[in-house]
């Protein structure tokens, strides 16, 4: 059943990036910023967080109260106890915030705890992912990405990526860097931070999934990002299956692992080919499907509508009430780790072939051309 149109849960931003990207900078910037929304900051511990002290108004046994009216605290059991814990203080009239930031460890990937905030009942309806922010040092990214396959998909599976240390590095391997992350994600904007600096405010609002979010913002989920003129765009003019960057960097590692493609349809898809290519999809890949998103216009639905899964599970979709004009196009993104891109090309092109008949699959050779 597709979402209503008013967004009543609370925003919940996942921060992630590999040890010593400058996730600990980015927090304090966050927990000090008196300007933008009152943040509650779930971290793993409040020693691995580093807050500034200088930042600090209170501190009782599980809560941080800075002087910015934020709130730091750290994960007491499992994370749904800790959420719902800070937001039974908010309807007590105890703590004030309007959203929650969570922190992941450096080595962790953020999958699960997307999967989490879909699948625990008590989260499900009364928060929402807002987005995913990876934090990638611009000093070490490339060697990083190189070794360890976690921050690859840290990055693979973001919304937003914050490129610190900036300063320290000459344009062109920054440029050459965010070349790299975008062959990993396509559709993924960049912010260059210098010394820690930022606008918090670019971390908000990044998900198209947001009720009443309307149709600018979802068609920006799930078209490639702006680039700069120094970068140019290897996505220009979408249209169908789009190439991957990475081909002509044979000699990545890590990199290799991921594959990214894109489709877009002009005409309505049929609703019973959707579902066919999605639980194909899910039913035979499903643990290696790291994201897949879009907008679908379906046949005899007047108006198309936003989805989203991590691996298996997917979140409610979201109709965009608002849509204008007349194009029916489609667009559907899918980041999977360990599949080849024949695999993937194939299971979109099931989209493509009305005239195919439909069987209920029952192995891979569904997915392979």
């Amino acid at each position: 059943m597709l979402s209503s149109s008013t967004e009543t849960r609370i925003p919940v931003t996942v921060l992630t990036g590999f040890l010593g990207a400058g996730k600990t900078t980015l927090l304090n910037a966050i927990l000090s910023d008196k300007s933008g929304p009152k943040i509650a900051v779930i971290v793993n511990e409040f020693g691995e967080a580093g807050l500034d002290h200088s930042l600090i108004e209170t501190v009782d046994e599980e809560i941080v109260l800075m002087q910015s009216g934020c709130l730091c605290c750290s994960i007491r059991g499992d994370l749904s106890r800790t959420v719902q814990d800070l937001v039974n203080r908010k309807n007590a009239g105890l703590l004030q915030f309007d959203r929650v930031v969570i922190e992941t460890t450096g080595l962790a990937d953020p999958g699960p705890i997307l999967q989490t905030l879909l699948v625990d009942l008590y989260l499900a309806k009364t928060v929402r992912t807002d987005g995913v922010v990876t934090v990638v040092d611009a000093a070490t990214g490339a060697n990083t990405l190189d070794q360890q396959f976690e921050a690859v998909s840290q990055v693979a599976m973001a919304d937003l990526l914050i490129l610190s240390k900036t300063d320290l590095m000459p344009d062109a391997k920054k440029t050459e860097l965010e070349t790299r992350l975008r062959g990993l994600n396509p559709t993924v904007n960049i912010f260059r931070s210098v010394k820690g600096l930022l606008p918090t405010v670019s971390l908000w609002n990044l998900s198209g999934m947001r009720r009443g979010g309307g149709q600018k913002n979802a068609m920006d989920w799930v078209m490639p990002s702006k680039l700069t003129s120094k970068s140019p765009n290897p996505l220009q003019n979408i249209s169908g299956l789009q190439p991957s960057q990475k081909n002509v960097k044979p000699t990545l590692r890590h990199d290799d692992r991921i594959e990214s493609v894109s489709i877009v349809l002009n005409e309505p898809i049929s609703v019973a080919r959707f579902d066919h290519w999605l639980d194909t999809l899910v039913m035979l890949r499903g643990p290696n499907i790291l994201r897949v998103k879009g907008i679908v216009h379906l046949e005899d639905i007047e108006k198309p509508f936003v989805f989203h899964g991590v691996q298996h599970l997917f979140d409610p979709p979201v109709p965009l009430q608002d849509w204008a004009g007349t194009s029916q196009q489609s667009r559907i993104v899918v980041i999977a780790r360990d599949m080849t891109r024949e695999e993937l090309e194939y299971s979109l092109n099931m989209l493509r072939e009305p005239n195919q008949t439909l069987t209920k699959c029952t192995s891979d050779k569904e997915l392979l051309p």
